[in-house]
Formats: C-alpha cells, sequence, structure tokens
C-alpha cells in the first residue's frame, strides 16, 4: 500500500510539472527597440516601417527613426506591432474547466454580493493563459457572474507569479444582472411563451435600495462598517463604474432611466443585444456597451441573420464607445480578436474593428492613460504577429510584451506539439 501511494503521489507531481504554466517574465532590464514593423497605434491610425522604442516598461518612441546604440535591436520586418488586447467582463482567472464546478470561482452564494472581490481570486497558474495570450490578449477584467449584485471586479495583467503580482487595477467597478421581466421556457414545455417574472419589481427595488442605502451610508459617517455598503464607494463620483448585464431593450431603458436617476455615475452595459434599439438614450445619458459575442444567431425573428455581425458598426458610427467581450465558457474567450475581424467584415475598417478590443475597452476600464494605444509614455504592452492578429487564418503572435516584459506565450499545446513534432521527425 505504502509503495502505490507513493508511485501515485510521483504520477501527480510529474502531472503537475507537465501542466504548470509558463515561468512569469522578469522585469525589462534593457531597452529595446522594435524595427521595420508596421505599427498598428489603436486610434486608427498606421505607421509603416515604423519603430518602436521601450525602455523601462514605457515607450519612449514611436515613429520613423533610427535607434541608439544601447538599444537592443528586434527587426520585424514584414510583421504587424499591435497594442495587446482587452477583455473586459471575463472569468478570466475565475474558471479552468466550465463543466467542473469547483474549478469555477466566479459565483458566490446569495442574490446581493458587492462586497465579494474577484482580485485575491485569479489563478495566475491557469493553463487557459496562454491560449489568450497567443491570440493578443494581454489583459483583462476579472468580473463576478452571480446573483443580482455579483460582486467587485479587478483588472489583471496575464502574467504574474500572483494576483498581487498580475493586479492592474483593484476593485474597478460592481457588477450586476438586471432582472428580467420574463423568465426562461423551461426545457421540455409544450409552450414557447417565456413566463411572466412575477419578482421583476421586488428584484429591482433590491438593487435600487442597495445603492440609496449606500448614498445615505457615506454621506452619514457609520457607526458601524457595513462591507456590502463600503464595496459600493466611488460609484457615485465616478471613480468606480458600474456594469450591467441586460439584454432586452426595455430592460435596458429601465436599467439606464433606474441607475441614473439616483445619480450613478459611470455605467456600461453589458451583452446589450437590443442597444440599437434604444441607442438615443444610451447617446443621451453617455452610456458605454461591451457586446456579447458575435457568432450567434439574431435575437429577434425579424431581424437580419447578419444583425449581431453589423451591431458594432451600428453603434460604432452612432458615436456610442462599444467594446466586445465573450460569454459563457471561458475557453472561448480567445477568439476576442475574431470578433473584432467579424466585426471589421460588416461594416467597419480593421483599424476601427481593432479598437474595439483595444482603445475602446481601455477608455471604459479607465486604463487609457497607460494602455490601449501604442504612444509615447505609455505601458509597453503590445505584440508582434506575423500577419493580421484580427484574421483567424493569419494571426500568429511571435512576440508579447507586458510592461516590456517580454512574456511567455506558449502554452500547453504548443510544448506538446514541439515534443512531439521532435519525437517524430528524428
Amino acid at each position: 500500500m505504502k509503495k502505490m501511494f507513493t508511485y501515485f503521489l510521483t504520477l501527480l507531481g510529474i502531472y503537475s510539472i507537465q501542466g504548470q504554466s509558463p515561468t512569469p517574465a522578469s522585469p525589462q532590464s534593457a531597452p529595446i527597440a522594435i524595427v521595420h514593423a508596421t505599427i498598428h497605434v489603436g486610434n486608427g491610425a498606421i505607421i509603416e516601417n515604423g519603430t518602436l522604442m521601450f525602455n523601462e516598461g514605457v515607450i519612449t518612441h514611436v515613429g520613423e527613426m533610427t535607434p541608439p546604440a544601447q538599444y537592443q535591436i528586434i527587426d520585424a520586418s514584414g510583421q504587424h506591432v499591435y497594442p495587446g488586447l482587452i477583455l473586459p467582463a471575463s472569468r478570466v482567472g475565475l474558471e479552468e474547466i466550465s463543466s467542473l464546478r469547483p474549478t469555477r470561482d466566479f459565483a458566490e452564494a446569495g442574490a446581493i454580493n458587492p462586497h465579494v472581490r474577484t482580485q485575491v481570486a485569479y489563478n495566475t497558474e491557469s493553463e487557459l493563459m496562454p491560449t489568450f495570450k497567443f491570440n493578443g490578449i494581454l489583459t483583462a477584467q476579472a468580473a463576478p457572474e452571480s446573483g443580482l449584485v455579483s460582486g467587485t471586479s479587478s483588472i489583471m495583467m496575464l502574467d504574474g507569479w500572483n494576483w498581487e503580482d498580475a493586479t492592474l487595477k483593484k476593485d474597478d467597478a460592481i457588477h450586476l444582472s438586471w432582472p428580467t421581466r420574463y423568465n426562461r421556457v423551461r426545457y421540455g414545455s409544450s409552450s414557447n411563451e417565456r413566463p411572466l417574472n412575477k419578482n421583476y419589481d421586488d428584484e429591482v427595488r433590491s438593487i435600487l435600495d442597495l445603492f440609496i442605502d449606500s448614498k445615505h451610508y457615506f454621506e452619514n459617517p457609520p457607526v458601524e462598517i457595513n462591507l456590502k455598503l463600503e464595496a459600493l464607494k466611488g460609484v457615485f463620483d465616478g471613480s468606480k463604474s458600474v456594469f450591467v448585464n441586460v439584454n432586452n431593450a426595455k430592460e435596458i431603458m429601465s436599467a439606464i432611466t433606474e441607475l441614473k436617476a439616483i445619480e450613478v455615475s459611470n455605467l456600461v452595459i453589458v451583452g446589450g443585444r437590443d442597444a440599437y434599439y434604444v441607442k438615443d438614450l444610451i447617446k443621451q445619458y453617455n452610456v458605454s456597451v461591451v457586446l456579447d459575442e458575435l457568432h450567434r444567431l439574431p435575437s429577434r425573428e425579424e431581424e437580419d441573420v447578419d444583425m449581431p455581425y453589423r451591431l458594432p458598426a451600428l453603434l460604432y458610427k452612432e458615436g456610442i464607445l462599444v467594446a466586445l467581450r465573450h460569454r459563457g465558457a471561458l475557453a472561448r474567450s480567445r477568439n476576442l480578436p475574431f470578433y473584432a475581424g467579424t466585426a471589421a467584415a460588416y461594416g467597419l475598417s480593421r483599424e476601427e474593428a481593432l479598437q474595439l478590443v483595444t482603445s475602446n475597452p481601455a477608455k471604459i476600464l479607465g486604463v487609457s492613460d497607460y494602455l490601449g494605444t501604442i504612444e509615447k509614455g505609455k505601458w509597453a504592452t503590445f505584440v508582434v504577429s506575423e500577419g493580421d492578429l484580427l484574421d483567424m487564418s493569419t494571426n500568429r503572435v511571435t512576440k508579447a510584451f507586458i510592461n516590456g516584459m517580454d512574456v511567455a506565450i506558449e502554452g500547453k499545446q504548443q510544448v506538446l506539439n514541439q515534443r512531439y513534432f521532435d519525437k517524430y521527425s528524428k
């Protein structure tokens, strides 16, 4: 029995070693220059045969220039440089295997949990991290999903020894799900009609009461600390955003008008499948929209089959700040650049579509001062690709830098591919 137990532990150790994510990168130790590259700035501009220089994690020059002698040169002839892609309202670091409950750490029991913080739950050892970096995603908002008020998100880098190293901006937003007026049709039901949600008014009131209570809580010095109300600090002065998961047009209108009526400052609609039908209200209150995956069927019978593909362009051309994300199993979030590619095929230019996953989410998340575009003074967080980053057939990231750190992009799939290539090529 003892021998079998020892053998089991040995196998477990071997498996864990093989399954480990790449070692986090070290801080930039010398100035680096990327030369002869096509630089996609992220604000619509392109620099042909450009030079990108950075030192101590900060971009020092973008344009045409011969680098000084002390710079380490990386020749990117024929390649493209893009800002690191940003994934908002995601489960990154909070989910490993979607079908296994013990590996899902984005949901808590209870309906009202604004004090639940994803920052401390963020798992830097996730094997999914390299699959995102390999497609150009270098930053993500780790967000909770459960109940009515899910909790507080943090913006994380996809490289680091632990959640403290990976944190870019902690406790940046409160996430909630606006109640639906109609419940889903039960599986196997003989009727296609959605039953009325009898608790709709009560659920809306419970959300609004929480925000109103927090407002009074901060206006009058509390005798005792209330963690739930403390979590809402900043939602009225705009220093903390409120992300509302909602899709139906009437419910979008209700969420915006109700929350704005109690003076919630920085509001973001997540999902927003009917956002175009209430675009005037969205523009009136300067609300941003994070759209769910584009590769889906229309949400209404009367819509054109390509409506989900055209929706980003329709909102973008209305002057609404739009970003993209994936909803559902986390593993498929790596397709973020290809959602932008679809948007480029249905009404946007390539550079406009790139903004949906770079500069726009940076503005929505409040990190545009140092991320989202390739400009002097911003953090050196970008990727080098042999082809078009938004095209599934040509996207091939060869280098990725986060704050000037040369991060590993090889995941388990690449390691196994190389191992067996070496084996059978001998």
